[in-house]
């Protein structure tokens, strides 16, 4: 059995990832840290976790700990995974990994020296609705791929929340910017050429609160708004010459909507369903990663991967302070 450990007691993590732990068939949540010692035995006694430590310096020293999960702020995530990679422990990090595409190349330094397990935690590229959608393309079920659609908005001005504290990596672009670029290229396996981007920023916060984004990839153009401060809204439209493939709830199956996927025809008069009910996205998640960081040859998104996605975030930004011009991605 895979042994965690948690680096926090953050809400993410007590309600996805710790669950996901407990019912994976091949690990089992050891340990968790917290700089509130109470808070650490509290949520390990909760989830029968053996080990509370009061410092994550301490859980990253256990030896009863073979890989860790990090959900802490944005702005910590490199820190502590480095430190973690150096600890000679596998590592599962939360989106974003970074803040900048260039901050990443040290961690891939790093674990080739230690020879351990590195991924940044994109949940929705083990749910087997984007499986779906990726065989779907690939098998040119919608003919040639000409446009993809997408949205993903939320509102909350909480102002001690991590999402709308610049300092801490908060922001729409860093939270969920990131999804509808990786799984576009996901589904797609291609990358984006150039980017287009409007975006607006909270005048309290400095966040950025809503984007407007067209991506062009050469052969298809994707666009797509997210906003933090919008009515919640998730779909994803992969529209081509035979026919369109919808997801309605793309990233956090079983919230938004059901665990849906539409495949329809040219002229609109016949739609094939795929569901995918009971599916658990984020167990999905911690099994592969587990099996992977135990020598199994399992596609995990590795930190090569997470160069690219955060390539196209980074020219997004740099975008959206020219006015509408193209910037290289």
């Amino acid at each position: 059995m895979f042994r965690w450990g948690v680096l926090s007691t953050a809400k993410i993590g007590r309600e996805h990832l710790l669950p996901a732990m407990v019912e994976a068939e091949n690990g089992v949540l050891a340990a968790i840290a917290s700089r509130d010692l109470s808070k650490a035995k509290a949520l390990a006694e909760r989830f029968g976790a053996r080990h509370a430590f009061g410092s994550y310096e301490d859980l990253l020293a256990s030896n009863e700990v073979d890989g860790v999960y990090i959900p802490l702020p944005t702005s910590q995530h490199v820190e502590w995974t480095a430190k973690a990679i150096q600890a000679g422990k596998h590592v599962l990090v939360e989106k974003p990994l970074a803040l900048d595409a260039k901050d990443i190349a040290p961690l891939i330094k790093l674990r080739d020296a230690r020879k351990v397990l590195v991924c940044e935690a994109f949940m929705v590229i083990y749910h087997p609705q984007w499986i779906k959608v990726r065989d779907l393309i690939a098998s040119g079920a919608i003919g040639r791929l000409r446009h993809v659609q997408g949205a993903f908005s939320y509102y909350n001005v909480d102002p001690n929340n991590m999402r709308n504290q610049l300092d801490l990596g908060g922001g729409a672009l860093p939270d969920i910017g990131v999804y509808p670029t990786v799984s576009t290229r996901f589904s797609t396996g291609k990358e984006p050429l150039r980017v287009q981007a409007t975006i607006e920023r909270d005048k309290k916060f400095g966040t950025d609160i809503y984007s407007s984004i067209r991506a062009d990839f050469g052969d298809f153009e994707l666009s797509f708004y997210l906003s933090t401060q919008m009515a919640a809204r998730q779909v994803m439209v992969f529209h081509g010459e035979k026919g369109f493939i919808e997801v309605f709830s793309p990233f956090n199956a079983g919230l938004y909507d059901h665990h849906r996927v539409e495949l329809h025809n040219q002229n609109h008069t016949e739609a094939q369903v795929f569901r995918f009910p009971g599916t658990q996205q984020y167990r999905l998640e911690v099994e592969t990663f587990a099996r992977a960081a135990q020598g199994g040859k399992e596609r995990v998104f590795t930190l090569e991967e997470s160069v690219l996605n955060q390539k196209v975030i980074d020219a997004i930004f740099r975008a959206g302070g020219k006015d509408g011009s193209w910037e290289t991605v």
